[in-house]
């Protein structure tokens, strides 16, 4: 009897061992080739193609001071050309600006007991803030159980009540405690 003819399981798995280390050479080959080709070996070829995509940052120089006056005019106002007078230099008045307001805006003016009531505004420069909503309620101010956060300048939530008749809804800032204007909704 031939030792091949004995054992046919084991001639088998020796086979299929020699083919399985057969394709995976061919496939390692073929992977490094690929990588090579590609460019995502890391070498030079992949620094090269790093720095070509790199951000350029020009080196910080120095800027001349302005040499006008700084002052910036309203919209439509134009400024008056310098005379000759003799009359003192007026100064210039500072335009008070107004403190950041919260605006806000009721969605429905009148709704049945338990409606979703819309309340919708802007608080510029707010970005990322809190709001408490409140209701006027017994003549002091209580907080609901509704918040909103502040994004791109605008907030929206909505609240539900089923107390009859007008009531009064604010907002107001968790950290600054700035308040916006109040909104009336009658629930009947």
């Amino acid at each position: 009897m031939d030792d091949g003819e004995g054992r046919p399981v084991l001639t088998g798995l020796l086979a299929l061992v020699g083919v399985a280390v057969a394709v995976g050479l061919i496939l390692g080959v073929v992977a490094l080739v690929g990588t090579k080709v590609l460019g995502l070996d890391g070498g030079a070829g992949a620094s090269q193609a790093a720095a070509e995509h790199s951000m350029y940052l020009p080196k910080p120089s120095k800027t001349q001071a302005p040499s006008g006056p700084l002052i910036t005019l309203a919209p439509g106002q134009t400024q008056s050309p310098s005379s000759g007078s003799s009359q003192p230099a007026q100064k210039p008045t500072k335009k008070k600006t107004p403190k950041t307001q919260i605006s806000l805006s009721a969605g429905e003016t009148s709704v049945g007991p338990m409606q979703q009531i819309d309340l919708t505004g802007v608080y510029p420069g707010g970005e990322g803030a809190i709001l408490q909503v409140q209701r006027f309620t017994s003549g002091a101010w209580t907080d609901f159980p509704v918040t909103a956060s502040v994004s791109n300048q605008t907030f929206s939530t909505y609240v539900q009540t089923s107390q009859a008749g007008v009531n009064r809804f604010r907002v107001v800032d968790t950290d600054t405690k700035l308040e916006s204007n109040e909104v009336k909704v009658t629930v009947g």
